[in-house]
């Protein structure tokens, strides 16, 4: 079957969660330029689970077909195989990915008229953009009791295909801005990334161990056990932030159907861990550390002097709790999107985000030390995502 997936703002970083997630399926794997991923595989995925666990993707769908005949009579005829009416008053949306026009006004009245002659009462959802966003297809529940007509533009044909699933913006927003204890000084990191982070880390979920140890108010935690990790473990050098954590614990039992996994949070810094925590324990670590001011005027020389300094004893101590092999999936700031933080990593080795045949695609952003930079325009910080691994 072939799957499509529209990547996230960073597309650079979508494609590397994707290419996590999926690095032991067998597959085939296409990227197009109108922020479009291609996976061609036997394997029937199961889109509803597989869009719960990943912050870098917005939808899946499924391709139905190919052609490169872009009549638009001759693509509505191909689209409407994918039709299956329901009670009331059918809903269906059309969204193009492709960097040229195409005629969307005439394929939309060209399937209402298709489904009139067949007695469906319908409706049309548009939109001002060429693409109908997740929040649309979600709130006409065109993945439910509807269609979206995904067209989808490679070279000279376009691929026929519908929606499945789209990211569950609602219950994300929630894990960020509706939890109980939210310290925008000590926890800024969108539930989203921490996502991402996780599974970059390509760690068996049942059986790893995870450990946060600057665990603000408990994002990557969080995330993690509603991803299925069962040994958790969380620290960091604020009581409150121990409180805050275990504060959205508990909300997070009461407002969802997970099962309660083993963990253990303790309050001590980052640089001190295996104090509190055995040698050669952990399978991977996730953290956010502290990242500086991120107001006012900043002496950036002296922040990434101080920065470094932290980090590099902060390494030390996670070479001594990981286990062979495991991995730090840790964020680094970036000071006006140029100055990048040297700390020392010791006998960790930097692995690389995206390595092979992928990296020919001209989607493709690494930095210039292979590692995926996440930020917005105007922002003092940006965020160097990066993976160690102990040898």
């Amino acid at each position: 079957m072939k799957y499509f997936f529209q990547l996230g703002l960073n597309q650079t970083l979508s494609v590397a969660e994707i290419m996590a997630v999926f690095r032991d399926v067998k597959k085939k794997i296409k990227i197009l330029s109108s922020n479009i991923l291609i996976l061609e595989t036997d394997l029937a995925l199961d889109v509803v689970d597989v869009i719960e666990k990943m912050g870098g993707v917005i939808k899946i769908g499924v391709i139905k077909d190919e052609t490169s005949n872009l009549h638009p009579k001759n693509i509505v005829k191909l689209a409407v195989k994918m039709i299956q009416v329901g009670e009331g008053k059918f809903k269906f949306g059309i969204s193009y990915y492709g960097s040229d026009k195409m005629n969307l006004k005439t394929i939309g009245m060209e399937t209402k008229k298709h489904l009139r002659e067949k007695q469906i009462s319908c409706r049309w959802v548009t939109s001002k953009e060429k693409t109908l966003s997740s929040v649309v297809v979600e709130q006409n529940k065109l993945t439910s009791k509807g269609l979206e007509i995904v067209l989808i533009k490679d070279k000279n044909k376009v691929y026929i295909a519908k929606t499945l699933v789209v990211q569950a913006f609602k219950k994300l927003s929630r894990r960020d801005y509706g939890r109980p204890a939210r310290d925008d000084e000590s926890g800024m990191l969108p539930p989203k990334l921490a996502q991402i982070m996780i599974n970059l880390a390509r760690k068996p979920v049942s059986e790893s161990v995870l450990l946060d140890p600057f665990c603000g108010s408990g994002t990557v935690l969080n995330e993690a056990m509603l991803m299925g990790y069962q040994e958790i473990k969380g620290s960091d050098m604020s009581q409150k932030a121990i409180d805050d954590t275990r504060t959205n614990f508990e909300w997070l039992y009461k407002n969802t159907s997970i099962k309660k996994p083993d963990y253990k949070l303790f309050h001590v810094s980052a640089t001190e861990i295996s104090e509190k925590i055995k040698d050669e324990s952990i399978d991977l670590i996730v953290t956010e550390p502290y990242l500086g001011p991120q107001r006012g005027r900043v002496n950036f020389k002296e922040v990434t002097k101080e920065l470094e300094d932290l980090y590099s004893k902060a390494l030390l101590e996670f070479y001594k709790v990981l286990k062979k092999t495991g991995r730090v999936v840790m964020i680094f700031p970036v000071f006006l999107n140029k100055i990048f933080l040297n700390p020392e990593i010791g006998n960790l080795k930097r692995v690389k985000v995206l390595e092979g045949d992928i990296l020919k695609e001209n989607t493709i952003n690494l930095s210039k030390r292979d590692s995926v930079v996440y930020g917005r325009q105007g922002q003092k910080v940006w965020r160097e995502i990066v993976v160690l691994e102990k040898q």
